[in-house]
């Protein structure tokens, strides 16, 4: 993938997310699915980032994002999470009623990690190569 350039810096930051129903009930159907691709979408256009691909099944969804270092990680997870939370309990409440009494949709927690470009062992190994100064 093209690293992206700022006003200070040149990055290349890919997230993968996995978020979970609230009590891994299964809950997400198509017409949910295709909505949450399109609000993780513009979520992640006013934050300066990317949704390059998206999928999930019937209790969670997985996200690949291109991150822009502007932001804050755990901030952008609690606003793709809310953002979509609350439309969705909003467009689907009939749906959801069946699941949940309360207005719930995600579980608090989520995962995450770095992925793409080289790996871990061929990073350590070009550090380690570097020519270091014998002075």
């Amino acid at each position: 993938m093209v690293p992206r350039k700022g006003s200070h810096s040149v990055f290349s930051v890919h997230l993968h997310l996995v978020f979970v129903t609230k009590y891994r009930r299964k809950t997400i159907t198509a017409p949910i699915l295709e909505r949450l691709h399109e609000i993780f979408a513009n979520v992640c256009i006013k934050t300066k980032c990317r949704l390059i691909e998206f999928s999930g099944e019937v209790d969670h969804v997985h996200l690949l994002i291109d991150f822009h270092p502007d932001n804050n990680l755990s901030a952008l997870v609690g606003s793709l999470k809310s953002a979509s939370s609350r439309i969705i309990q909003k467009e689907f409440s009939e749906h959801l009623s069946t699941f949940y009494r309360k207005s719930v949709f995600w579980s608090s927690s989520y995962y995450v990690a770095s992925t793409g470009g080289a790996p871990i062992e061929k990073i350590k190994q070009y550090i380690q190569s570097q020519d270091v100064p014998n002075d």
